[in-house]
């Protein structure tokens, strides 16, 4: 009898295309939540000055004459957070080509919910920060974290129809690709053209090798760590080379699967006619079928989704859990958390995620279907469509790398944002959750 955690049964109740996607998600969810919690609990301990010390130790990278020095916060940042980036660059490949966003009829509503979901909550902040220098900080509530999201759908089982999880993932999946144009475009200080120039042609020869029909993955990476440097030395945020690197991986299958099952066949029936061994170790013949095979398997799949599938995990277990338990640490004043609240930051992004998200995702989506541009989920109805969009107003791991970058250097607008952004994600997720659960029809 096999065990499964609580979320893995439920997992095992949703059924779709992509069902490894959404187990993953699921899993960075669960994980996001308890490093949150532990980095809160770090930050109000009487370990919060180690825990600061911790993620401000500066680690160096010396060749020859060459050096590159940052705090470890900065390499989770801007380091770790790029193989973040470049799975989303993988996902975002993969809807458009075969999944979600690949059919126009299908994936104009959660196109148009996206972009609405963008856009209003950027405006009620602009609204509530005019005329000061926290405006900048508008970027921080368009994100949806796909995580906590998803993961609340996949808890709640057959309550949610299969259709609505498939319109939030495509519908996260273009706010981040939004939420990568606004980092790219808004949040870069002064572009050094020279290495932004070499970043390029490090894209072009990536490129080529996949024109060129190279499918190892070991040139592409050595491009990529090339880009991602010459990024970060140009002013451009370095993880944005994540996304671009994933543009040029193949994602078009070395060989055509047509002849496999057959081959396959073959190979196997070779493989019985040697006789089993009494001590049920396989001689030089059966281990060359069996590689034989394998390379069969690898040559009708695809190195882009290979890699979305390898990198999961790790994203999952190592990157995002550090970026949470680096960033979510923020020591709470209880006694003056009703101040920080009611400041311009803190309740843009509240009002913004929250407010701005339902108007933006469920606005925009039942004018569009009232108006037939788009149709209603299969097997979903309004008021499901309702407390999704409540899900949408998590912004937890996107928005907070937001805010580091649009308040660089004023530590006391990165607080009240993180404030901001831990309440409203918390009420959105919540409601979102409850009102799926016992009030939708």
């Amino acid at each position: 009898m096999k065990l499964y955690a609580p979320w893995e049964r439920a997992f095992k109740k949703v059924s779709t295309p992509f069902e490894h996607f959404l187990h993953a998600q699921t899993t960075t969810g669960i994980i996001l939540i308890f490093m949150t919690i532990l980095a809160l609990i770090l930050a109000n301990s009487p370990l919060s000055e180690s825990y600061a010390h911790f993620f401000h130790t500066k680690i160096d990278l010396n060749i020859g004459s060459w050096a590159l020095s940052h705090t470890l916060h900065h390499w989770i940042n801007d380091g770790l957070m790029a193989i973040f980036f470049f799975v989303i660059g993988l996902e975002i490949k993969r809807e458009v080509s075969v999944g979600e966003l690949s059919n126009i009829k299908v994936a104009i509503l959660p196109i148009l919910s996206a972009i609405g979901g963008m856009l209003f909550p950027a405006i009620i902040y602009l609204f509530m920060t005019q005329g000061t220098p926290a405006s900048n900080g508008w970027g921080i509530p368009m994100a949806t974290d796909i995580a906590f999201a998803i993961s609340a759908l996949v808890l709640l089982g057959k309550r949610v129809p299969t259709a609505l999880v498939t319109f939030l993932v495509a519908l996260a999946i273009v706010d981040d690709l939004g939420a990568v144009l606004v980092i790219a475009i808004f949040y870069t200080e002064q572009i050094q053209f020279l290495p932004l120039a070499l970043a390029g042609g490090a894209f072009l020869v990536m490129l080529a090798f996949n024109r060129f029909g190279i499918h190892m993955v070991l040139p592409y990476f050595v491009m990529g760590i090339l880009m991602w440097l010459f990024m970060l030395e140009s002013g451009v945020h370095a993880t944005i080379a994540g996304v671009i690197s994933a543009m040029a991986i193949p994602s078009t299958p070395k060989e055509a699967p047509k002849h496999f099952t057959q081959e396959t066949k073959n190979l196997l029936e070779e493989y019985d006619n040697y006789p089993a061994s009494e001590n049920n170790l396989l001689n030089e013949q059966q281990k060359a079928i069996l590689s034989n095979i394998k390379d069969r398997i690898n040559a009708i799949g695809t190195p882009a989704s290979r890699l979305e599938h390898d990198l999961h995990l790790p994203v999952a277990l190592i990157v995002i859990p550090l970026f949470a338990l680096a960033n979510a640490g923020i020591a709470i004043d209880f006694s003056s958390m009703a101040t920080t609240i009611m400041q311009p930051v803190s309740m843009g992004i509240i009002l913004g995620l929250i407010l701005g998200k339902v108007i933006g995702i469920f606005g925009v989506a039942y004018l569009a279907i009232k108006l037939n541009i788009a149709k209603l989920p299969k097997n979903s109805s309004i008021s499901q469509l309702f407390g999704v969009a409540f899900l949408g107003g998590i912004g937890f791991t996107m928005s907070i790398f937001v805010s580091d970058l649009a308040f660089i250097n004023t530590p006391e607008l990165i607080f009240q944002a993180k404030v901001g952004i831990l309440v409203a994600s918390l009420f959105a997720g919540l409601f979102g959750y409850f009102w799926l659960r016992f009030l939708a029809k």
